[in-house]
């Protein structure tokens, strides 16, 4: 096996999934930042409750009836863009907007992003997904 095989198999270990479920998945405005990344499946997580923050959507942990979700399988260094994005601090993740648990879905364990921040006062979804026309 020469060096080229073994690089491969460095990238595909190091390679993670994640499952979105606003901004970042088809069509969606930073869907852009996906790019790369291999389109897995869909899925409905029970495990997870979504709120209209208005420009984007957060999830909290919690039972509901099936929130809409994107899973790619991603590099690690994608990771760190989404972390960026998402104002995750790998250091102190209490202190960020979001954090990010993994949470079971049909096609593996996969990185959720959670939302830390105050949902008083935004609109509570329970079934489906976040469509930012609902918003408008």
């Amino acid at each position: 096996m020469g060096p080229e095989n073994s690089e491969n198999r460095n990238e595909t270990a190091a390679r993670e999934q994640v499952a979105v479920y606003g901004t970042l998945m088809r069509g969606g405005s930073n869907h852009n930042l996906m790019s790369g990344a291999r389109f897995v499946g869909r899925d409905r997580l029970k495990s997870i409750r979504l709120y209209d923050l208005g420009d984007y959507p957060g999830a909290v942990s919690g039972a509901s009836l099936g929130i809409e979700v994107e899973v790619y399988e991603i590099s690690s260094e994608q990771l760190a863009l989404l972390d960026t994005l998402e104002d995750y601090r790998a250091e102190f993740p209490e202190a960020g907007l979001y954090t990010r648990k993994r949470h079971s879905t049909r096609h593996g364990e996969a990185w959720v992003y959670l939302f830390q921040g105050s949902t008083l006062g935004y609109r509570l979804i329970l079934r489906g997904g976040w469509n930012r026309s609902e918003g408008l």
